[in-house]
């Protein structure tokens, strides 16, 4: 399945009600991400599905693919685009073959040999970080740039940097052949989602056009 890693926004539900949370993914989609992950450690698989039934509405009205974090029996529950596994989640191999070859595979990666693992595995793409400390309740191990290039370098399919990422911090990838950028809580808790997400995405291509210069 194609897909545009340019802007991948990953959720976090946990400050807001669900009405709110809708319209802040629903803004994020407006604001220009092309890739949306729907990431929940607490809910049970019950509220999860029921989550992600109603994210999946929004963006395909969007045209923007749904990943969901972890779980693939939610992604299969839900119909969604693809699933993402992190380092001590399913083995990719394994989620390639229950997701099956026409949906998105993507995994976590910190070392070239993961990056390589996840790869063969059937991985479509990789998320690489934390290049900053986060302010999720996600646990974060720094990833230096010299990894994120060395993965860029190793593995053929789309890299994307991960961790702490907003509009004022990026010039540290530049130079780096990254696919893309992963954002939480710059889009999550920006008071404007939509103009936080279509200004990290101005950043990032500007950041990419210059590497080209």
């Amino acid at each position: 399945m194609k897909f545009d890693p340019t802007l991948y926004f990953i959720t976090d539900s946990t400050p807001y009600g669900e009405e709110e949370f809708l319209q802040r993914v629903e803004a994020a989609l407006r604001g220009g991400a092309t890739l949306i992950q729907l990431r929940e450690k607490e809910k049970s698989t019950k509220e999860y599905i029921d989550l992600a039934a109603k994210v999946h509405a929004i963006a395909r009205e969007y045209r923007v693919p749904l990943i969901i974090d972890d779980r693939v029996d939610v992604a299969l529950a839900v119909d969604a685009e693809g699933v993402h596994v992190g380092c001590s989640d399913m083995p990719v191999a394994t989620a390639r073959k229950l997701m099956g070859e026409d949906k998105i595979v993507g995994a976590t990666a910190k070392t070239v040999e993961r990056a390589l693992e996840s790869y063969h595995g059937g991985a479509d793409y990789l998320g690489v970080g934390a290049i900053y400390p986060t302010t999720t309740k996600v646990k974060t191990v720094l990833t230096s740039t010299d990894t994120l290039r060395e993965i860029c370098a190793a593995v053929p399919i789309p890299v994307n940097a991960i961790g702490g990422l907003n509009k004022g911090n990026l010039q540290v990838l530049k130079g780096i052949p990254i696919a893309g950028i992963c954002a939480v809580s710059a889009i999550m808790k920006a008071q404007d989602p939509q103009q936080a997400a279509r200004e990290l995405k101005e950043a990032y291509q500007e950041l990419a056009t210059s590497k080209a210069v």
